[in-house]
């Protein structure tokens, strides 16, 4: 294994061997000044939690170092998960230099330098691992500016990101490496790291067990924020009884939500809430809308969205669909929060309830398609208005019947274009109200049957 590490902090561009650096330095932290999220950072990979689907013996990475080799990959996950960590350990595993950057405070000088220094390395046989946090911040130039050096095996990237790559980094770069998927850390996980800060501490954290429970969910799934918790609870003065829920809650701050309104977190909750409703669930739906407006979602983006819902799931099944999110909307704005999220959450409540149909949404798309494909088919002549002598010499509105004269207030006519065959388009379910309107039709269709103009089928 190699031992050389280019002293970049000494701005000196010398190697110094693994000895050197075990050496106490003046210019480094005392061990105990260290955070203890940093102490207590994996040495291996076998001491990384949450994620042996990647990290195990069968798991892809866990093949890589074992084989001793490793190609480019994007780690995504949520924060606290182990990325910056697992990149560490891949350099190690794979006896690459590793060099750590930021694309949050790095720009194109940055990517320069490291580049020649890579390549130098390349040309003696040593290989580098670049590690990119946060990468998906790079634009779309500096993203190619990796390509290069990628393909020909001057660096092997491993890219860090919280958001979805697919969305966030160029498709060329994204062909070029493997995308692993990284889990917010469970109960299990965060309990074994709690374990961990009390056995190199050698005290356990005060706290009593709803605290502990309540540590862990504070957490939500990051094991960095649960350390620093943890570290704040034990730099409290002692006082010989461990803390309650209550007094945890005095004693650290509440870890914001992850959700950021213009990011994928956003876009999933929204889906949850509207398959929550179309599935006619209406405990989940509550539990999403409530994850979204504790993030800091818009409720008014909220109720727009249950207003298109209302007329794309419901439409007829329950006509009082669209006028009860309507009026949830309106409540809000006279309002405003916090009481009008409970107009907003009785709507999405009674969605949620109501019966389902997809006719009226499906029936416009069929509509939309054939109107786009008649082109531009007059009306029939008898239902245009003659306001004019000239068009009713032209026949406009001649033998037009006035249904609600006719029998059973329906004349059966024909209002399509000329030329044109029927079609349906809307074909109502059996749900709901619709159930009525889908026998209403079909009594309609009868009589139109019955009041057909009996050339009209000789022909």
């Amino acid at each position: 294994m190699h031992t050389r590490v280019l002293d970049t902090a000494a701005g000196l561009g010398a190697l110094r061997t693994v000895g050197d650096m075990d050496a106490p330095s003046l210019f480094e932290p005392d061990e105990k000044s260290r955070p203890l999220a940093d102490r207590l950072r994996p040495t291996t990979l076998a001491d990384v939690v949450g994620q042996q689907h990647l990290l195990g013996p069968d798991g892809p990475l866990g093949r890589m170092v074992e084989q001793g080799r490793m190609v480019s990959t994007i780690l995504w996950g949520p924060p606290g998960c182990g990325k910056t960590t697992i990149a560490r350990l891949l350099a190690a595993g794979a006896d690459l230099h590793f060099e750590p950057l930021s694309a949050t405070f790095s720009g194109v000088a940055d990517l320069r330098r490291i580049f020649q220094a890579a390549t130098k390395r390349h040309e003696i046989g040593y290989g580098t691992l670049l590690f990119v946090d946060e990468i998906h911040r790079f634009n779309r130039a500096q993203q190619d500016s990796f390509l290069p050096y990628v393909e020909d095996g001057t660096v092997v990237l491993v890219g860090a990101t919280t958001e979805n790559p697919s969305f966030e980094l160029n498709g060329a770069l994204l062909s070029r490496c493997q995308v692993f998927v990284l889990r917010r850390l469970d109960e299990d996980a965060l309990d074994i790291l709690i374990a961990r800060a009390e056995e190199l501490t050698g005290r356990a954290v005060p706290v009593d067990g709803h605290a502990r429970q309540a540590l862990v969910a504070m957490a939500d799934g990051d094991g960095r924020y649960l350390l620093n918790m943890v570290e704040q609870v034990m730099a409290l003065p002692e006082t010989g009884e461990p803390l309650d829920a209550a007094g945890l809650a005095h004693a650290v701050q509440k870890r914001a939500p992850l959700y950021d309104k213009t990011q994928e977190s956003h876009y999933n909750l929204i889906s949850a809430l509207h398959k929550s409703m179309r599935g006619s669930d209406p405990d989940a739906a509550l539990y999403w809308l409530a994850r979204m407006l504790d993030g800091g979602e818009d409720p008014l983006y909220v109720a727009r969205r249950v207003v298109r819902f209302a007329t794309e799931d419901i439409g007829m099944a329950d006509p009082q669909a669209l006028p009860q999110a309507l009026a949830a909307w309106d409540a809000y704005q006279r309002l405003g929060s916090p009481e009008g999220e409970l107009a907003i959450a009785q709507a999405v409540v009674y969605l949620a309830t109501a019966p389902k149909s997809v006719a009226v949404y499906r029936g416009m798309g069929e509509a939309m398609k054939a109107a786009r494909k008649s082109g531009s088919l007059a009306p029939p002549a008898h239902i245009l208005n003659a306001p004019t002598g000239l068009m009713r010499d032209l026949g406009y509105g001649a033998g037009y019947q006035y249904d609600p004269d006719a029998a059973e207030g329906f004349s059966g006519a024909d209002y399509f274009p000329e030329g044109a065959a029927r079609q349906r388009f809307y074909r109502p379910t059996l749900a709901g109200y619709e159930r009525e309107v889908s026998q209403r039709l079909d009594h309609w269709d009868r009589l139109r049957e019955q009041r057909r103009d009996p050339t009209e089928t000789a022909e």
